[in-house]
């Protein structure tokens, strides 16, 4: 426990420069952005130094397609601001510069200079970084870089990637390796964490040992990360094209627990297996409609996410007297509640998701006029679609989906018969397989 809070002090990385040429790395400026390259353009002409760094370039040479390039450069963000009329500074912890050009914004950066010798650099009591406007030069910001692989600078005015730790290499040998100490690193930014897991599943790369070796023990430090950034960061994770490949690895490196605990401690018991086949599908169906262009709604995600502790307290409740709608109606509460302390969902979020779960107990009323009720709910698709997932996980038994799919196409003759066939002892809630009673944690 106390080795956790043990801080280790700064190593001093070796710092070397690799030139490579065009001939090897194979960038042509008719894969970059033309509003990045006007940007370099007119910093260079100004006398400053200034790159195309970061995923863009690591992308790039990994044989994808990035949409976003980002500029690193000499030029102070005052000084990047009176070259640009259409630019703004955004940022406390560390400033940078928003330039419009054209339909683009570029994120411009000042080189970050060494830690060791600069009085606006401020760590918490835990070695997280909370404000770190230090400048320095294109080295130093290499240095200063999270992973290897983000830290190649290219120069479109003669054509060459200088790599400073090493980068290049680890991308050939589908390396993800952290600059520095891991432990240090991780300390001054705990998010450094799960974009290492983000990294697995995005680029199909593995983590380099010493680099995975710290996560587990020091997870618990994103409890000091701000919840409304953890939000941002998990849509990152899993609401990005690649979270069924991303989610495994969270439970690896046990970061699922500091992010939901809930959900954690329940498919460690493994008493339902179904929660996480829940889970799984919800990632699956997500990734397949971000690949097909079509839009998504973090509601869903979260709402998959935190269903098994209200599924299981929903089960507690109504085993407690309290009627099945009430019962749902208290678990989603107690759910959101208890989790925004780690993980603050939006408002606008944080209804749909409760709408979505509270349909699950109105899409087993289907007499009288409430199916016509429930099908004009503003939520009614989410909620359908929620309702298929528990099916097709094995959560519920079969059967409702297909009165609901039938129901939604039917006329209305149709749908007296569809509501005239639903017998009174079939429309009970489904049953449930008896299960030990879930003790919640504080």
């Amino acid at each position: 426990m106390f080795s956790l809070f043990k801080k280790k002090s700064p190593q001093r990385m070796d710092v070397f420069k690799d030139v490579i040429s065009q001939e090897f790395h194979g960038i042509h400026h008719r894969d970059l952005s033309s509003g990045s390259l006007r940007v370099i353009e007119i910093l260079q002409q100004a006398g400053y130094e200034a790159y195309l760094v970061g995923g863009g370039i690591r992308d790039l040479l990994l044989g994808k397609h990035p949409k976003d390039f980002d500029v690193a450069t000499s030029a102070k963000p005052a000084e990047i601001q009176k070259l640009f009329r259409k630019s703004r500074i955004i940022g406390r912890r560390f400033q940078i510069v928003h330039v419009r050009m054209g339909a683009e914004i570029i994120e411009v950066t000042t080189f970050r200079g060494s830690a060791e010798n600069s009085k606006l650099q401020q760590a918490n009591a835990s070695g997280m970084l909370v404000r770190d406007n230090v400048f320095g030069t294109v080295e130093d910001d290499a240095v200063r870089r999270d992973f290897t692989m983000n830290a190649l600078y290219y120069n479109p005015a003669n054509h060459e990637v200088l790599d400073f730790v090493g980068g290049y290499d680890d991308l050939e040998d589908g390396v993800i390796r952290i600059i520095g100490d891991a432990e240090t690193r991780y300390r001054e930014d705990p998010v450094r964490m799960l974009r290492a897991v983000r990294f697995i599943g995005k680029l199909g790369l593995e983590l380099e040992e010493a680099t995975a070796e710290p996560i587990q023990r020091l997870s618990p430090l994103l409890r000091d990360v701000s919840p409304s950034r953890l939000f941002d960061e998990i849509l990152k994770l899993l609401q990005a094209g690649h979270g069924h490949a991303t989610f495994p690895h969270l439970r690896i490196h046990d970061l699922l627990r500091p992010l939901f605990p809930q959900t954690h401690e329940l498919l460690e018991e493994g008493d339902d297996i179904h929660y996480e086949e829940l889970i799984h599908l919800a990632l699956r169906n997500t990734d397949t409609r971000l690949n097909e262009g079509k839009s998504v709604t973090p509601a869903f995600l979260y709402a998959a996410m935190h269903w098994p502790q209200v599924h299981r307290r929903w089960d507690e409740l109504e085993a407690e007297g309290h009627g099945r709608s009430q019962a749902l109606a208290i678990a989603c509460s107690e759910t959101l509640d208890f989790n925004q302390q780690f993980i603050a969902i939006p408002k606008r979020f944080s209804i749909t998701i409760r709408e979505i779960w509270e349909l699950q107990a109105k899409l087993e009323k289907r007499h009288g006029r409430r199916p016509d009720s429930t099908l004009e709910h503003p939520r009614f698709r989410a909620g359908y679609d929620f309702l298929l997932l528990r099916e097709r996980s094995g959560e519920i038994p079969g059967g409702l989906g297909e009165w609901w799919t039938q129901y939604q196409i039917a006329d209305d003759a149709q749908r007296r018969d569809l509501i005239a066939s639903v017998k009174e002892e079939t429309d009970e809630p489904p049953k449930r397989r008896p299960r030990r009673k879930y003790q919640r944690r504080d």
